[in-house]
């Protein structure tokens, strides 16, 4: 249990701040947002799906132009840090295999994957220099990947994120648990996740444990490294930066939510996604089914048949700032936002407050 804010370790990687950029999927958080974040000493990461969905990408099939877009980014986001950056990478992207070999030929610094189970991706990694992070919603997730990695790689995780409840994005949760958020929350999550990795640990081995989930401000960080996280990962604060990707109107839908927009649907990903009510979530929430053929087969998760909307247009559509044709994905503390501010300025204001609560 600790009363310091100090460095995260990854083995031999060392980021000067305890605070992880969450993954924002379809070019939220990308080359701008994710080196901002790098510049101030935490850990940027570009969240590598569907970066490929540009005017003029479609000359290209969907894996190709996936690939092409993420290289394009990581070699971008290098240009404008020197400091370590992180990739996260969905288990349930179809291109999934792809898309982290192109991460570690980059050497990307770390990994983060989650939306499954990354049980197969140490195979993957042909680098001794690019650390992994799986992404866990429950101790028995993380027993499992420990285990498996172990048994068959012979290494472990370089940390492990662990997401409650109050997340932005996909969830690793049922729809029946998050109406009972009282029996999942984070830190009874997060010192049950540090049970089994102690289990693994030895004198030379530690796996640091970085808290997720509706971490809002210093005083939430504060508290879950007095229970023993090692650092905190936080997306939704990030959204209303200048430096994030998104169009200034998505940036608009967190500075207009009020706490009863923050609404839990279905995604074709296959778990509930947490988003900002608007028009377009009314529509697809009452079934209405969003003119669309799929040309990407991007999720393995996906029925076509079944699903009324295709989650990647709705995602590029809200980052562009069309949101009659897509929606915001947040956090349960979207609403609390007031004001778009410098990441230098959001950074500056965590670390403070997280230290003095921590003295």
């Amino acid at each position: 249990m600790s009363n310091e804010f100090k460095s995260l370790k990854l083995g031999n990687l060392t980021i000067e701040l305890p605070i992880i950029q969450g993954g924002m999927g379809v070019r939220i958080s990308a080359s701008s947002l994710a080196s901002a974040v790098a510049n101030e000493g935490a850990l940027g990461v570009i969240a590598a799906v569907a970066l490929g969905e540009e005017p003029g990408g479609e000359k290209m099939d969907f894996n190709k132009r996936s690939r092409a877009a993420f290289i394009d980014t990581i070699r971008k986001t290098r240009s404008l840090t020197k400091n370590p950056f992180g990739v996260n990478i969905m288990c349930a992207l179809t291109n999934y295999d792809d898309l982290v070999d192109a991460a570690q030929a980059e050497s990307v610094d770390v990994i983060i994957s989650g939306a499954g189970l990354p049980l197969r991706l140490p195979s993957l990694i042909k680098n001794d220099t690019t650390k992994l992070v799986p992404i866990v919603s429950s101790s028995r997730a993380a027993r499992i990947i420990c285990s498996v990695w172990q048994r068959r790689y012979k290494r472990l995780p370089d940390a492990i994120v662990v997401e409650g409840p109050l997340a932005g994005g996909h969830l690793g949760y049922s729809m029946a648990e998050l109406k009972d958020e009282k029996h999942i929350y984070l830190d009874k999550i997060l010192q049950e996740v540090l049970a089994v990795t102690r289990e693994f640990e030895n004198d030379k081995l530690k796996i640091p444990v970085i808290a997720a989930g509706g971490i809002f401000d210093g005083k939430d960080i504060a508290r879950v490294m007095r229970l023993g996280a090692s650092g905190v990962q936080m997306g939704t604060r990030f959204v209303c930066t200048y430096e994030c990707d998104a169009d200034i109107k998505y940036k608009e839908a967190f500075l207009s939510a009020k706490k009863e927009d923050i609404v839990i649907i279905h995604s074709p990903v296959g778990m509930p996604g947490r988003v900002i009510l608007n028009d377009f979530v009314r529509k697809i929430s009452a079934g209405e089914r969003v003119n669309f053929k799929c040309e990407s087969k991007c999720l393995a998760t996906c029925d076509i048949k079944k699903v009324n909307y295709c989650i990647v247009k709705a995602l590029t559509s809200a980052y562009r700032g069309q949101l009659d044709s897509g929606f915001a994905m947040c956090g349960s503390n979207a609403y609390r936002i007031k004001k778009i501010v410098s990441v230098k300025e959001l950074i500056t204001e965590l670390t403070e407050e997280a230290r003095s609560c921590l003295k």
